[in-house]
């Protein structure tokens, strides 16, 4: 990913917080010589390894953990709060022209596939995680008969990850003023708050 250095985020402990908060992630590898692309639920465990690991499965009837299988590098894509910035929200000035603010982290690493049981505790993890924001939460507690249905209809893997790019475009090349005025007009709009919000907290921190 390309990553000016006014964008670049590499705070470790930042680019978990943002993986787990976005956890949607879009896995991609090299499949039959082309770019192949899901889009499934992931879980990261920050213990494993220098960087974490990411979590997740497939659908077995999905081609793609073939390539998860014969050890190929995967890359893991977290796409963030993104808005449409106007150059009129700027200090008036004849040489601006429209942008895009967004935040992404891009995971890379190998993968292996689970084994059935350590495939089991994966979905329950991935479960109790989501599940944990609801009072009570729903606990999977599955049948012997359905939990070899259901495993044997996917295929579980892990990504150790080796690498970690964020790039959180938040104007961090424009003025001050600048910044505070698209944070305003971000703020009002549904869309764009999550995004003001980021831009907040990024301008205070510097």
């Amino acid at each position: 990913m390309y990553v000016p250095e006014h964008f670049a985020e590499a705070d470790l402990t930042t680019l978990h917080a943002f993986m787990r908060q976005h956890s949607f992630a879009t896995l991609v590898t090299q499949h039959d010589g082309a770019p192949f692309a899901s889009h499934l639920p992931m879980f990261l465990d920050a213990a494993i390894g220098p960087y974490g690991a990411v979590f997740g499965h497939l659908a077995r009837g999905n081609p793609q953990w073939q390539d998860l299988a014969a050890g190929a590098e995967a890359l893991v894509m977290f796409q963030g709060p993104h808005a449409y910035v106007s150059p009129a929200w700027y200090v008036p000035n004849p040489m601006v022209v429209p942008t895009w603010n967004f935040m992404a982290v891009h995971a890379y690493g190998s993968a292996r596939i689970l084994p059935q049981d350590e495939l089991a505790g994966a979905l329950h993890q991935l479960v109790d995680e989501h599940e944990q924001a609801f009072d009570p939460p729903w606990k999977l507690q599955l049948s012997e008969s359905m939990r070899e249905r259901t495993l044997g209809a996917i295929v579980g893997f892990e990504i150790r990850l080796g690498r970690i790019e964020g790039k959180f475009k938040l104007s961090q090349n424009r003025s001050e003023q600048d910044r505070r005025n698209v944070i305003a007009q971000l703020s009002q709009s549904t869309h764009g708050r999550e995004i003001a919000q980021r831009m907040s907290l990024d301008l205070e921190r510097k």
